[in-house]
């Protein structure tokens, strides 16, 4: 499993992308309205007869349709964003002040230091034990 650094920033990726395809779907499928008396909509399509299709052109969607679409996109980026507050609170240090994380890590270099100490004992007790057991190897006799 990737680190939440990764995770962090692979969610922050995907919501760029649903950002982008939230865009895309209202931009291909809105209604041609006008919203003031000065507005008016072009034909495009008269004056691309002939010519082959714009993959730009808008091609409205019932509005039911549509509202629905938006309502799923904006769920799903409401989700989005709800993971990516997730794993921020989850990051390590949030809590902590920058001289509590140097204090913890200054406690955790002398907690090694006294492992590695308790290691090297250990290692010293395992070769006396081996040699013990092997003088006593070498007295056994055979009948």
């Amino acid at each position: 499993m990737a680190d939440r650094l990764t995770q962090l920033q692979d969610a922050v990726d995907q919501l760029a992308n649903q950002f982008v395809a939230s865009i895309y779907y209202v931009n291909k499928h809105h209604d041609l309205q006008t919203l003031s008396a000065t507005d008016s909509v072009r034909d495009t399509k008269k004056e691309n007869e002939g010519a082959q299709r714009d993959p730009q052109d808008v091609e409205p969607l019932p509005a039911q349709q549509f509202k629905d679409g938006q309502r799923e996109l904006a769920q799903d980026l409401i989700t989005k964003e709800q993971q990516i507050e997730f794993l921020i609170s989850v990051l390590p240090g949030l809590e902590n002040s920058e001289k509590d994380q140097e204090r913890m890590i200054k406690q955790l270099e002398e907690d090694l230091k006294v492992a590695e100490e308790q290691r090297k004992q250990a290692l010293k007790e395992k070769e006396a034990v081996l040699a013990r057991l092997e003088g006593v190897l070498r007295n056994v006799k055979r009948p």
